[in-house]
């Protein structure tokens, strides 16, 4: 399945979408704090019909290349992004658990 990311940055929040060919896979918002050089990961949602193909965990990539992008750090409030990026190696440099 070839999937498509979009950003829909807005103010101080935004949401990465997911695509594939026909629609929207899933979702991830965030909020930034400008001030701390930082980006909140509020939330990771994959509709139903799509989950169990690891698609969640592209969602937390693209926010890992988001932060990098930007030279923020990452803190997580949803505790599914906040597992898999305690798991991820080499992310030391946007990611403190």
């Amino acid at each position: 399945m070839e999937l498509v990311f979009e950003n829909r940055k807005s103010g101080n929040g935004g949401f990465i979408t997911m695509k594939n060919q026909e629609e929207e896979v899933g979702r991830l918002t965030y909020t930034i704090v400008p001030e701390n050089k930082k980006l909140i990961v509020s939330y990771v949602m994959v509709f139903p019909k799509f989950e169990g193909q690891g698609l969640a965990k592209k969602l937390v990539d693209k926010s890992v290349e988001f932060a990098r992008k930007n030279r923020w750090t990452i803190k997580a409030h949803c505790s599914y992004a906040h597992s898999v990026l305690s798991r991820k190696q080499d992310i030391e440099d946007v990611f403190v658990a």
